[in-house]
């Protein structure tokens, strides 16, 4: 397969900048580690940002949606035709993700990654939160080839890329919306990660027993089909899906960038693990907002050395957990940039 060209992505490691951070924290009126890991959060904003004063500007989401032909084997409780469906909802700005970002001041933009659907020819095809990077009408069936081409998967990246270049802020958030995207999430885990795939599906948008069974089987016998798909960018093409790849692009971008990564759920974790496995070193600039009910999310943040910040039994994804953790990096900003030292008080310091 043709090599994906990734951007350089700076080391956030600095002994010299981390007890800085860390001497700033500790001589603030407070306990030592009283705040907890709001205290470790300011840390690693500051490490991210490569500064004793970190800060949070312009905020963005960017909720990436596609459809999988996966999902005609009937992997999902819902039909294909929701995704589109669900687009439409958020460009009126109806969906849980409009509500937090409305709530948050944080801009939303929903970016057509390859949704099964004609967007020109709708009501909303001059929508100013629409962006068009469709590279098809829907993965392929990745149960008789592979999801996408070679040349699709790249496609997929390098927009998602673009998606990045220039946008304002320091703070990324990518959703998603896509009927069928938990089973390409599991598929990737299971490759990538080296899990059983039993172990990776969860059920999705609501499956039952039975249900859940059958996506187990369809998912085992995709694996097997692609069994010779095992460098990151043959995976991503073979069991993946366009809006993660897509998704996977604009993590890689936006580290290169030294933005913070906010990163929600299931679906972006396993973004996320592409973008790591493409380009190592993704992974430092991102913060887990939450621990998702997925089963497979538990195995995702295991293997990305990861802590998330919230546990509130969500599994909606659009960003709505990231968009839900986003005032904690607020606050964790506030208290290393405006909160008083113990000399700046004039209280004493706690007896070493």
């Amino acid at each position: 397969m043709t090599t994906f060209t990734a951007p350089a992505i700076a080391n956030t490691e600095n002994n010299n900048l981390r007890h800085q951070l860390q001497q700033i924290i500790d001589l603030r009126t407070k306990p030592l580690g009283a705040l907890g890991r709001l205290e470790t959060l300011a840390l690693q904003l500051g490490m991210i940002q490569g500064t004793l004063t970190p800060q949070i500007d312009q905020p963005q989401i960017r909720v990436f949606a596609a459809d999988h032909g996966l999902t005609k084997h009937g992997t999902s409780a819902y039909p294909s035709a929701v995704t589109a469906q669900m687009v439409y909802n958020f460009l009126q700005g109806g969906a849980a993700i409009n509500v937090l970002a409305r709530q948050h001041n944080i801009e939303l933009k929903v970016v057509d990654a390859g949704v099964d659907a004609d967007f020109a020819n709708s009501p909303f095809k001059d929508h100013p939160q629409l962006l068009d990077y469709k590279v098809r009408h829907g993965s392929r069936d990745a149960l008789t080839e592979p999801a996408m081409t070679e040349a699709e998967c790249l496609a997929a990246l390098k927009n998602g890329m673009k998606v990045v270049e220039n946008l304002t802020g320091n703070l990324l958030i990518v959703g998603e919306m896509g009927i069928g995207n938990t089973s390409a999430a599991s598929l990737l885990l299971a490759r990538l990660g080296d899990v059983p795939i039993a172990d990776c599906i969860g059920r999705g948008t609501g499956l039952d027993d039975a249900g859940l069974q059958h996506k187990t089987d369809i998912l085992t016998q995709v694996l097997q089909r692609h069994s010779e798909a095992q460098s990151p960018l043959d995976v991503l093409a073979a069991l993946g899906g366009l809006e993660i790849a897509m998704m996977a692009g604009a993590l890689i971008q936006a580290a290169s960038e030294r933005r913070i990564l906010l990163i929600d759920g299931f679906i972006a974790s396993s973004a996320l693990l592409v973008a790591e496995r493409l380009s190592p070193g993704v992974a430092q600039y991102a913060i887990f907002a939450h621990h998702s009910v997925e089963p497979g999310h538990a195995h995702l943040l295991k293997l990305l050395n990861a802590e998330p910040l919230l546990d509130m039994g969500m599994r909606l994804g659009e960003g709505s957990g990231a968009a839900l953790a986003y005032p904690l990096l607020q606050s964790a900003c506030a208290i290393i940039n405006e909160m008083a030292s113990f000399s700046d008080a004039g209280i004493s310091e706690q007896n070493s």
